[in-house]
């Protein structure tokens, strides 16, 4: 019998890492083979384990090398981290890698000599991106339209993954595709970018010190959805997780900061906003907010910084940097706050009527661009918030398609605040787990 590679661990070869698992180093990211592991043992008897001859089948990467050097290198807009990995792969030597398996579980090998053998997980299942919508076309009666989707030159093909798959979306996955296909065949279009994210640990009260810890599901040592779920909405864990997006580096996740982040970014900045125009609204203006028949300086100010800031925040999530994307939509949420101060409707409403109706307008816009690009991140909040009026929120971008009014009625607050009794409960379950318990 042969162990499969998850079952087998040993110290890295490259980092020195303690826990590397038989075909990859998840604190590195290197990719070997089983037998260099330092001292390997099995993880279900966990005694040493023994190296024995097989006969495998093999990718011949080496004679992808200069093909992919040259892909890889030129993707401009490639994560630095990403592009450097791979590419210092390539340039330290491609080898030939094993891509069958001794296992009784699996895709079988459809070549004689090799029935018994299963396909490694890693060279067919990326496959399975072009198989299932094979499969999908089948079903629609297009046998075709697959086609569209993976050899059409306008494809851009995009893999959201972690740090861990990046070897095999970024230099296995684009061998297969270049060494595919037959003669007079379109070829397959390459990964127009794969954005993977770092690691994400988490920070961990130990004897009442905060302490960054891996994740260990064996542990018990994790934020289990479930879990989070039963204490929190979707909707601010959702937030918080974009806000802490590993997209450079590892990084934590904090109870702590996670109760920070929502009360102070997503309850006192962009929460807030939304709840003073609508209560300003309901409460002062029969829930009404009439178009203007001019704008004012300051009015025509505020709507070109959201231009602004809507291209930066468009440019990021393409790039696709979800996090920095977020800081602009934090930036509109700051900026609208500034112009309702600045305005203050509390008082204009008084002795100028007429501007405190044009502000409460302006707002409703600024309100609809913010609501636009929060979706996102808070996709349940935003629907209630639409919810709260009689037609779709308009944008800053849509100035020429304004409606002449909207209504707003039954609003109430979007979010509730993270209570410091909610977040010690969450942080000693994990101590919890660090004792044991």
């Amino acid at each position: 019998r042969f162990l499969p590679d998850r079952y087998v661990e040993g110290t890295c070869p490259v980092c020195g890492y303690k826990e590397a698992r038989g075909d990859q180093c998840d604190n590195c990211g290197s990719w070997y083979e089983a037998y260099e592991l330092i001292e390997p043992h099995s993880k279900v008897t966990g005694g040493p384990a023994e190296v024995r001859e097989t006969t495998h089948l093999y990718l011949d990467l080496p004679k992808f090398s200069d093909r992919l050097r040259e892909y890889v290198a030129g993707q401009e807009h490639w994560r630095t981290s990403v592009k450097n990995f791979i590419l210092g792969i390539i340039d330290a030597g491609l080898e030939k890698r094993p891509i069958t398996r001794d296992i009784q579980w699996g895709v079988p090998v459809p070549e004689p000599g090799f029935e018994d053998k299963r396909f490694y997980v890693w060279f067919d299942a990326c496959i399975g991106y072009v198989s299932s919508t094979m499969e999908w076309a089948e079903s629609i009666g297009e046998p075709d339209r697959w086609r569209e989707y993976w050899q059409e030159p306008d494809t851009r093909l995009v893999h959201f993954i972690g740090k861990d798959n990046t070897v095999f979306h970024a230099l296995v996955w684009p061998a297969l595709l270049t060494g595919t296909g037959e003669d007079g065949e379109e070829p397959y279009v390459l990964p127009y970018d794969v954005p993977a994210n770092e690691f994400m640990n988490l920070e961990v009260v130990v004897d009442g010190e905060r302490r960054p810890m891996q994740m260990s599901t064996s542990r018990n040592l994790a934020v289990w959805l479930h879990e989070a779920l039963d204490r929190f909405p979707a909707d601010p864990l959702r937030f918080y997780l974009a806000s802490n997006l590993p997209e450079t580096g590892d990084v934590a996740f904090s109870w702590r900061d996670f109760g920070t982040r929502v009360n102070s970014d997503l309850i006192g900045n962009l929460g807030n906003y939304i709840n003073r125009v609508l209560s300003f609204a309901e409460k002062y203006a029969d829930g009404e907010m009439i178009r203007p028949a001019d704008l004012t300086d300051e009015a025509r100010a505020v709507l070109e910084d959201f231009r602004e800031l809507e291209r930066r925040y468009e440019a990021r999530m393409l790039a696709p940097k979800p996090r920095e994307a977020l800081g602009e939509l934090l930036a509109m949420g700051k900026r609208a706050n500034r112009f309702f101060d600045s305005e203050t409707p509390w008082k204009t409403r008084k002795d100028d009527p007429e501007r405190a109706r044009a502000t409460l307008y302006v707002c409703s816009v600024l309100l609809g661009s913010i609501a636009y690009h929060a979706a996102p991140y808070v996709p349940e909040a935003i629907e209630r918030l639409q919810g709260f009026f009689d037609g779709p929120l308009a944008r800053v971008t849509d100035l020429e398609e304004l409606p002449e009014s909207y209504r707003v009625s039954g609003a109430k607050p979007l979010f509730q605040r993270i209570e410091e009794e909610e977040v010690l409960a969450a942080e000693e379950r994990l101590s919890r787990a660090v004792r044991g318990e």
